[in-house]
């Protein structure tokens, strides 16, 4: 029988906004593999799994999730961890690996399930979609993220802070994931576009530290690594004027 592997998307941190057919795929897997900076880190993969499956259940992979800087590192880091998982795949056949949010939006899923279909040749590789983090700030702050014919664009800001200014220079609704280490600069791109007044951050959703703020409060302090942003755009005409 062919060797399993399963992207499965645990949402942004609120355990009850895991899917019912997330719920299930970690439940059937021989094991889960979670992914974290440091062997001895509960991140926050793995305390939403632990809702689910028992913990004797659940193998930690050490992945290199902040090093942008040295790609060496990343490589090798990314290796260790693709060959640990192949390792489990070889073992046990059917393997889980939990992510926040979704497995197919910057998700470290996306480089394991490379890695291990060249170290396990015939895996195969399937994905459960999650909850995203802009879909869960929507809903706690009340913000729209799209009317009518409105494109949205989300963009990483650790891409640089010229990449969301383009964003926010043009239609629809902007979404910026992981600004919390350049709050200063997303504060003034909102300004210079007209936008502050609108838009809303979060950070640490459905967690007892969650944070949800408008976006007018920000005072170019850091904030959380893993904080999103929602700027709508101008909506005027009235109901249904997007369409």
């Amino acid at each position: 029988m062919s060797s399993r592997l399963i992207g499965v998307g645990v949402g942004p941190g609120d355990p009850e906004l895991v899917t019912v057919k997330g719920v299930n795929a970690l439940r059937a897997a021989d094991v889960v593999v979670v992914p974290v900076m440091d062997s001895g880190e509960r991140g926050r993969a793995e305390a939403t799994v632990l809702h689910y499956v028992s913990e004797e259940k659940v193998v930690r992979v050490v992945f290199a999730l902040n090093e942008r800087t040295d790609r060496a590192r990343r490589e090798a880091a990314w290796d260790a961890a693709g060959e640990r998982v192949a390792g489990l795949l070889r073992e046990r056949g059917h393997v889980a690996f939990a992510t926040i949010g979704d497995p197919n939006v910057y998700s470290t899923f996306t480089y394991l399930a490379q890695t291990v279909a060249e170290s396990v040749p015939g895996t195969v590789v399937e994905t459960v979609p999650g909850i995203t983090a802009m879909q869960d700030l929507a809903a706690r702050s009340g913000a729209v993220l799209t009317e009518g014919t409105e494109p949205l664009t989300l963009v990483p800001v650790t891409a640089g802070a010229a990449v969301l200014k383009e964003a926010l220079a043009g239609p629809g609704t902007v979404v910026a994931y992981k600004f919390g280490r350049r709050a200063g600069e997303v504060a003034e791109a909102l300004r210079e576009s007209g936008r502050l007044g609108d838009a809303v951050w979060g950070s640490a959703l459905g967690l007892p530290e969650e944070f949800v703020r408008p976006a007018a409060e920000l005072d170019g302090s850091p904030l959380p690594y893993l904080s999103t942003l929602i700027a709508p755009p101008r909506r005027d005409g009235g109901r249904g004027g997007k369409l």
